[in-house]
């Protein structure tokens, strides 16, 4: 997808839902057009559009939603001499004010809504080709369900805001309820559904949404929806919306090599059904390999910054023959300096010299925190493992079809395939596959609060000091105070 920034007016009001936001989302005019004079042509539109999905890249680049799923579970351990919020995120000691938890995911969201509302409105006014309108709104469309549904997996019910805000009246909206929250992603990724393509023929559109792409989202939806109850209709739905997406003639497919899902020269691949998009050195590149790699270590540029080290316990999950544990950690390097092996070690407090996630560091990044591999939102494995998941669940035990989904990505990873199960250990089964596949991803908490395993996973995880505080009701986050100070309608969550 091409990067081209947006230029539209953003109202007085929505200053009251963005705090947090970094210069380079450019978020105000730049110039003296205004909605008045904007949105009059194709170009307009794609300009809108490509604007709503430019949030994506800071909620991801910035490591908001991944330090919460690596940190916040159990895959990762922040440095004690780190970031003091990501501390209290990893001991669960945050508070109202906490960046990783209440101001950035909420704020990034609405800012990121906002565009999408933005696209919504003014596109289908403008007189253009109609299918390529009808696309257009429906990737906006697409866009703002994926931003609300970070926001209701993390704080429960939001307020809808699904107009363009253009007064200080507006700001005061209420919170609206988890179900209704979910009606209306739901309805968005129906709409979109209906409208998007297959697939795109340039290169220059890799990140955009297709029917695949709002498919697979939604049955994400409803798996999260079905969370740990036996009894409940939406893994049903959840598996035929998967099935769907297996049979929808796009082309998704696994690689036979894990590190092929993560290359450069594979973006938009086979397995790719959305993906984030970045590029290698220039404004909207990631922190995943300045940041990642071990402290001080002169093999990424401005040399690594060790923010946090892989967990004994995840580090341990993988079976020697399970390819996917060398593609997704560092273990050693040779310093390009003095030619010297470096090993590292998963239990050595020492920043320097940790173990490190690695499989979307950018080794052809030559500026700090500009690194250009694509943040992998939606796998073909992920349908594959929602559908076995969901077909266990509503059927009552695996059957063929969801082992053969499971041991699919079982086999790609080069371990062993799983049968004879019964239905908890089958459901316990695809879980570790989950943790394994994806680690580094933006998977791991998510998939922990929906199966009701947060806090046992958790307390788990005690290495290195972390003696958690987590309670209950920190499977929902706080909403930050400088929301609910400029939004008198909303009600804090509870013992926040």
């Amino acid at each position: 997808m091409k990067k081209v920034t947006i230029i539209c007016s953003i109202s007085l009001a929505l200053a009251f839902l963005i705090f947090g936001c970094r210069k380079s989302l450019d978020l105000a005019s730049k110039s003296s057009v205004t909605t008045a004079t904007y949105y009059k042509t194709a170009a307009d539109a794609n300009a809108a559009v490509t604007g709503a999905y430019r949030v994506l890249e800071v909620l991801y680049a910035d490591e908001i939603i991944g330090t919460i799923n690596i940190v916040g579970a159990d895959d990762g351990i922040p440095f004690i001499t780190g970031n003091a919020e990501r501390l209290a995120l990893w001991r669960y000691g945050f508070t109202t004010t906490n960046n990783f938890t209440s101001v950035n995911p909420w704020s990034y969201s609405y800012i990121g809504i906002q565009r999408c509302n933005v696209a919504i409105e003014r596109i289908p006014p403008i007189d253009m080709d109609t299918a390529l309108r009808a696309r257009y709104v429906g990737e906006a469309k697409f866009v703002r369900a994926l931003y609300y549904f970070n926001l209701v997996r993390f704080y429960g019910g939001v307020p809808i805001v699904n107009k363009v805000t253009v007064s200080l009246g507006d700001n005061e909206v209420p919170r609206n309820t988890v179900d209704e929250v979910y009606a209306a992603i739901e309805k968005d990724l129906m709409d979109a559904e209906s409208v998007l393509p297959l697939s795109y023929s340039s290169r220059d559109d890799i990140g955009r949404a297709t029917v695949g792409a709002a498919k697979a989202l939604l049955a994400k939806v409803y798996l999260t929806r079905a969370g740990s109850d036996a009894s409940s209709t939406f893994w049903a739905l959840a598996a035929a919306k998967a099935k769907e997406v297996m049979d929808l003639g796009a082309g998704y497919d696994l690689w036979a090599d894990y590190k092929d899902v993560f290359a450069k020269a594979n973006k938009g691949g086979k397995e790719s059904i959305f993906e984030v998009v970045y590029s290698t050195d220039l404004a909207n590149g990631n922190n995943y390999s300045t940041g990642y790699a071990p402290r001080g270590s002169p093999i990424v540029a401005g040399t690594g910054s060790g923010i946090c080290r892989v967990s004994q316990s995840l580090f341990d999950l993988y079976a020697p023959t399970d390819q996917r544990k060398a593609v997704s950690f560092l273990t050693s390097y040779v310093s390009p300096t003095t030619g010297a092996t470096v090993q590292l070690s998963i239990s050595n407090p020492d920043p320097a010299l940790a173990v490190s996630f690695w499989k979307l560091a950018d080794s052809t990044s030559k500026q700090a925190a500009q690194a250009g591999k694509d943040y992998p939102y939606l796998r073909f494995s992920d349908v594959l493992l929602m559908y076995a998941e969901a077909l266990n669940e509503s059927e009552g035990s695996p059957g063929a079809e969801a082992y053969a989904a499971l041991n699919r990505v079982r086999e790609r990873a080069g371990i062993g395939d799983v049968t004879n199960l019964t239905q908890d250990q089958f459901r316990d089964s695809v879980l570790v596959e989950r943790r394994r596949e994806f680690c580094f991803e933006g998977q791991r908490w998510f998939d922990l609060v929906r199966r009701g395993k947060l806090l046992d996973a958790v307390r788990a995880e005690t290495s290195f000091g972390r003696l958690p505080t987590i309670q209950a009701y920190n499977v929902l986050f706080p909403i930050s105070q400088r929301e609910m100070d400029a939004n008198p309608a909303l009600v804090q969550n509870s013992n926040y």
